[in-house]
Parts: C-alpha cells; sequence; structure tokens
C-alpha cells in the first residue's frame, strides 16, 4: 500500500452539515476502496483563491492523509470531479523516508586548466612589452594628423 495525501476544495456556498457530509464520505470512499485514512485536516478552513475559479473567489480547503492501494486514487478523483461542490483536487503520492533506493554521489566538475607556456621566463619578457610599443605606436600617429590640419583650419 502506497501513502498518498488528498487536498481538495469546497465550495464555499456549501452549507456546514453537507460539507461534513461530503468529508465523510470522500473517507468512506478511502476505507471502502481498502484504503485506511491516516487524517483529515480542516485546519486551512475557508481561504481566498489565488484565482477565480467557476465565478468563486473563496474555497474550503480540506487535506486528507491516506494509505491505500494504487488504484485507489484514480476512482477517488473519479468520484471528485463527478461532484459539483468539489472546485478543486489534486492527489499526491508521498514518498517514503527510508527508501531502498541510495542517492548517487555527486562528483565536482572539472576545473579547466590554462595552457602552461614551456619557454622560459626570459623569453616572454620581451613578447609581453612588444604589444605595448605597438598599441602606442598607432596613437601617436593618429594624434599627428590631427595637429596638422588644425593648422590648416586657421
Amino acid at each position: 500500500m502506497n501513502r498518498y495525501e488528498l487536498t481538495y476544495i469546497i465550495d464555499p456556498t456549501l452549507e456546514e452539515a453537507a460539507r461534513k457530509e461530503l468529508i465523510a464520505k470522500v473517507a468512506n470512499l478511502i476505507t471502502s476502496g481498502g484504503g485506511e485514512v491516516e487524517k483529515i485536516d480542516e485546519t486551512w478552513g475557508k481561504r481566498r483563491l489565488a484565482y477565480v475559479i467557476n465565478y468563486k473567489t473563496e474555497g474550503w480547503y480540506v487535506l486528507v492523509t491516506f494509505q491505500a492501494p494504487a488504484e485507489l486514487p484514480r476512482e477517488l478523483e473519479r468520484n471528485l470531479r463527478i461532484n459539483e461542490s468539489v472546485i478543486r483536487y489534486l492527489t499526491v503520492k508521498l514518498e517514503e523516508k527510508h527508501s531502498k533506493v541510495k542517492p548517487r554521489a555527486v562528483r565536482p566538475a572539472p576545473v579547466a586548466e590554462a595552457p602552461v607556456a614551456e619557454a622560459p621566463a626570459e623569453e616572454a619578457a620581451p613578447v609581453a612589452e612588444a604589444p605595448a610599443e605597438e598599441e602606442a605606436a598607432p596613437v601617436a600617429e593618429a594624434e599627428a594628423p590631427a595637429a596638422e590640419t588644425a593648422p590648416d583650419a586657421e
């Protein structure tokens, strides 16, 4: 038997006696289908809905935790779909705390390393200085024509 959690929202205009009857009917569906109700939680009560459903802005929330065979949730949802007093429902299978499946070990991602230069440090120094001189030269050339054109403009 699997553990399930069923949350359903009842129409808030339903009277209290009819609401209690609907909650008992859902519990009876679970027990008659071979399941066992662990807990029925109505403490959420009447809440505002996140969006309008069938022109309703509020609903009565009910949470049921139960154990049942795998076929029961489908039958339970079929009955909830037929009932006009139920606005929405959601059945979730709860996972066991002590699962037999072991989690996989997480390996760190490989780190890409920059290529290592095999040349001696003395040869690497002039190469590093050369681009600095080349970058400075075009700037000086660009300034020189600007200086020549300025006196012509006068």
